[in-house]
């Protein structure tokens, strides 16, 4: 009976492609990283690490307690996986001139804040990069539809001989990326259903916030 090799596998996700693409607006949000990567991959790979990139997000008006929800979540995820680690980018905001999408009492144009998430994407190629310099994994996977890591992969598939898997939270994936990956994967609806954190986390006082 053949029996497949095992894979040292790491887990890039990008969290805010993450959420945008897979989470948002569904009941899923404390979500099992672990879990989730674990049920995706085919049970060669033993994922010996999780990096999770991120940012702070600010409170607003109508949504004070919205930094509060994330950093209870990232509590979660750093008491309840041990081989996870978490790393911050930063968000800039600045004032901008948009124009209206409907002119309203002669008025064309209007002030707004525009807020951007800065530093997530490069901290992800940077560690993706390094890891595969130190020959930490036999297998890179990225949980990300972001075309701009396409080069890092690239350099991680060409130079160092690593087997690149990309799990894109939505469809369909950028072609920059799959033309980067061994293989594609795709997050559903099931997989999130079945992929939560426990309620509360055990021995832990933490829980997942009510309104969430």
């Amino acid at each position: 009976m053949f029996i497949w090799p095992i894979v040292r596998t790491y887990v890039y996700i990008d969290g805010f492609n993450l959420y945008y693409g897979a989470v948002k607006g569904t009941r899923f949000k404390w979500l099992d990283l672990h879990a989730l990567a674990r049920t995706i991959l085919d049970p060669r790979h033993n994922i010996l690490r999780l990096k999770y990139f991120t940012a702070i997000v600010s409170a607003r008006p109508n949504d004070p307690e919205k930094p509060h929800r994330q950093k209870t979540y990232i509590r979660a995820l750093e008491t309840f996986i041990p081989n996870i680690g978490v790393y911050y980018g930063h968000f800039l905001s600045h004032r901008q001139t948009a124009p209206l999408a409907e002119e309203r009492e002669g008025l064309k144009f209007a002030k707004v804040i525009r807020t951007e998430e800065k530093g997530s994407d490069v901290n992800l190629a940077v560690h993706l990069l390094n890891d595969a310099w130190k020959g930490v994994y036999d297998c890179a996977v990225v949980v990300s539809n972001d075309s701009d890591l396409a080069e890092a992969l690239k350099l991680v598939r060409e130079e160092h001989r690593k087997r690149i898997g990309i799990i894109s939270p939505r469809r369909p994936v950028s072609h920059a990326l799959r033309n980067c990956a061994d293989f594609v994967r795709y997050i559903h609806r099931p997989t999130l259903r079945a992929c939560q954190l426990p309620d509360p986390i055990p021995d832990t006082s933490i829980r997942k916030p009510h309104l969430w």
